[in-house]
């Protein structure tokens, strides 16, 4: 017989229980040294390298610097306000995080119905696949401008590399990290050049 402790009951306010905590492959897979304040810094800068790449993308440089060479400051409140805005969502998403210990999408999942929860995240892939389709064909197109290498073997070169970077997380969390400041170090001196 089950005893009342051993069935997960939902928290006050949620439709459901949390079963499992966010991304459960990597969950408590970086150990933060209990040592210098210099070494707990450290256990976070990986992290903060992987949510990086998500603003400062070459994507997103090369936009900024074509948009002001062609426009001058007058797009430079547009960058403000959205800068801005990211900073109010990650801030509320850590927020979520840190108080609930869900993330955004196992919050929606315990606290909308079924219905809401799946269109959800129907909009979600939708905006995911919008965002990766800009990455992969900006990627083939960079593989033309520099190696002359076709458009169509460019998406299947990019497609690839994806597929390692998920083996790699599988590998281990570190390796990723150290993958993703190498390519991001690369980025930053090249445009330093």
């Amino acid at each position: 017989m089950e005893s009342r402790a051993d069935v997960a009951t939902p928290d006050p306010g949620w439709r459901n229980a949390r079963l499992a905590p966010s991304l459960v492959e990597v969950y408590r897979t970086v150990p933060v040294s209990t040592g210098a304040w210099w070494k707990k810094a450290l256990a976070f800068a990986g992290p903060g390298y992987l949510v990086a790449v998500g603003y400062m993308d070459p994507g997103n440089w090369a936009t900024d610097l074509a948009g002001g060479a062609r426009f001058g400051y007058t797009l430079l409140s547009v960058i403000l306000l959205s800068n801005l805005m990211a900073i109010l969502l990650q801030g509320l998403a850590a927020k979520l995080g840190i108080v609930t210990g869900r993330d955004l999408a196992q919050a929606c999942r315990d606290h909308y119905s079924r219905p809401v929860s799946f269109f959800l995240w129907i909009i979600c892939e939708i905006a995911i696949a919008a965002c990766d389709l800009a990455e992969v064909i900006g990627s083939a197109i960079a593989l033309n401008l520099l190696f002359g290498i076709s458009l169509p073997w460019g998406i299947a070169i990019t497609s690839l590399d994806v597929l390692v970077v998920l083996y790699l997380q599988n590998r281990g969390f570190r390796l990723l990290e150290s993958l993703v400041f190498f390519l991001f170090a690369t980025i930053v001196c090249c445009f330093l050049f």
